[in-house]
């Protein structure tokens, strides 16, 4: 098939390229998909795009006009979809359900010890000559409470990584995960869950019911001084009653690999521009924050994995007019 693969960067270009060998032709496009960019896929039979591109009705509507009949994600959330639409248009969704969970959950993990020993704070005093210890005290992990909300595959294998610092792993899931259960992680109510935690690490997918599922309510229930990260979809929390909780110290550490207005942001070098987003600065001006670029997911090992299920997806599809895994 044809494929029209947006928001391509040359890492992108390198492990699907490794993926496809001689099946499909690739055609690399480093715009963003919207629906002014939609016209580009002009001549593909399907079109692969990444976590911010919009895969809403106007595009859909587009794609169907240019005779689009897959749109395979390269990622395994799919929030970013219209769903109802694409039913509409018949066209076929395809997503990447696991590539590697241990990636993010161990990025997770590198933001609780980042934050809790201020690693970057470390970092840059050490660069300019200055070896003081004070503002630098962190705590140690081992009887520690974590509490995961979302126990996926992500969710599952932090709570093995904070079992093996000694930590107190405590779960809110709609669906609890018995493996979990097994070694040791005790599932509670979301609400008891933020009042016992000294550490929160959110991994659950943005949908309506967990859009900014931690708010100024979810907050207030929180241990005051706790750690908040949230490696899953910027607009689980809102980040405005964030950067309050971090005021009032409720908050007393906030991590962040991803970002609800990222779109306009990740991905992409900034260091030349005035960003535009007060509300993203002000996050910045904090010395207890530290925020990544949505690069949880970003190891050799992830990369493969996603360009190889990609692959599938499609010539699954070519072959049978079924990817392997299909969003319904």
């Amino acid at each position: 098939m044809d494929i029209a693969v947006y928001s391509t960067k040359s890492y992108d270009r390198q492990f699907m390229d490794t993926a496809v060998g001689k099946g499909h032709k690739l055609h690399y496009l480093e715009a963003r998909l919207t629906s002014d960019t939609a016209v580009l896929a002009r001549g593909s039979d399907a079109v692969c795009v990444f976590v911010n591109d919009q895969v809403n009705e106007a595009v859909l509507k587009e794609f169907k006009v240019l005779g689009v009949r897959l749109v395979a994600l390269r990622a395994a959330g799919y929030n970013n979809v219209d769903l109802d639409a694409a039913k509409r248009q018949e066209i076929t969704i395809a997503r990447v359900p696991a590539y590697s969970p241990e990636a993010v959950a161990e990025h997770a993990s590198a933001l609780i010890l980042s934050l809790n020993r201020n690693i970057h704070r470390a970092y840059a005093r050490v660069r300019e000559g200055n070896f003081a210890l004070e503002g630098l005290l962190g705590f140690n992990l081992q009887g520690c409470t974590v509490g995961i909300v979302g126990t996926g595959r992500i969710g599952a294998s932090l709570a093995r990584i904070m079992k093996g610092y000694g930590c107190r792993v405590l779960a809110y899931d709609i669906n609890p995960d018995s493996a979990c259960v097994s070694f040791g992680v005790t599932y509670l109510a979301l609400g008891e869950l933020l009042a016992a935690s000294d550490i929160v690490s959110l991994h659950c997918p943005l949908t309506p019911q967990t859009r900014h599922l931690i708010d100024a309510a979810a907050i207030e229930k929180m241990k005051h001084g706790a750690m908040l990260i949230n490696t899953s979809r910027g607009a689980i929390i809102d980040t405005l009653a964030v950067v309050n909780g971090i005021k009032t110290g409720v908050i007393g550490h906030l991590g962040l690999d991803v970002y609800e207005e990222e779109a306009a942001l990740f991905f992409e070098d900034k260091s030349d521009e005035v960003i535009g987003d007060d509300v993203f600065e002000r996050l910045l001006t904090f010395p207890n924050v530290l925020v990544t670029g949505h690069q949880g997911f970003f190891t050799s090992d992830a990369l493969a994995a996603i360009a190889e299920t990609t692959i599938a997806n499609m010539t699954s599809f070519e072959k049978s007019g079924r990817a392997l895994h299909e969003v319904t």
